[in-house]
């Protein structure tokens, strides 16, 4: 599986810490092109590697670290989306309900990426705990997954684990995947699995 970071912001340059971390190859990309994400590329090392959002593309995962609202310009940016598994690491900071018209924010996304296969992670700590190194005291820290497709989650746990996380799965987006909405009981909990 070949991974891409879309954004980088905050949670994009956690992810590509963690990347960089475990010697993930990982691309990133955001809006400005490449050239404003060298800096940031040279001082994580060669697993990240800054490119357009076209080459960020041809990824076979893509995590989404971008503001909600521009997930949908991402999404028209790519004629098709088949075959592609989109991992939303956003919150829907600034955005009223109303605008998701009754749905999870995931399943907004996941009918702007007609095709691909969504899955919910990465968006439950502040930016600061998502970089951090996962291993904390006698255990690792937890990341909630959630996916209406179950072999994208599960390949989707499997880089969370990859990355020094302790996985958790919670099924489909309108069932456990509701708790990692915006305000939701999982977001925001620096929990600790002990062991392995």
């Amino acid at each position: 599986m070949t991974y891409s970071i879309i954004g980088s912001g905050n949670v994009g340059i956690a992810l590509a810490r963690q990347f960089a971390r475990n010697g993930i190859a990982v691309g990133i990309a955001n809006t400005r092109g490449a050239d404003s994400i060298t800096a940031l590329a040279k001082e994580l090392g060669e697993a990240v590697t800054p490119m357009s959002l076209q080459n960020a593309f041809k990824a076979d995962v893509i995590i989404l670290a971008v503001p909600f609202r521009a997930h949908a310009a991402v999404a028209q940016a790519l004629h098709s989306w088949e075959g592609k598994i989109v991992v939303d690491a956003m919150n829907t900071y600034g955005i009223a309900p109303e605008e998701l018209k009754g749905q999870a924010s995931s399943d907004v996304v996941a009918a702007a990426f007609s095709g691909a296969k969504v899955v919910k992670t990465f968006n439950q700590l502040p930016a600061k705990l998502l970089a951090a190194n996962p291993a904390e005291a006698s255990g690792r820290r937890v990341m909630f997954v959630a996916g209406n497709d179950e072999t994208a989650a599960v390949w989707i746990a499997n880089l969370v684990s990859d990355l020094g996380f302790a996985p958790i799965q919670l099924g489909k987006i309108n069932e456990g995947g509701a708790l990692l909405g915006l305000g939701a009981p999982l977001v925001l909990q620096n929990l600790i699995k002990l062991g392995n």
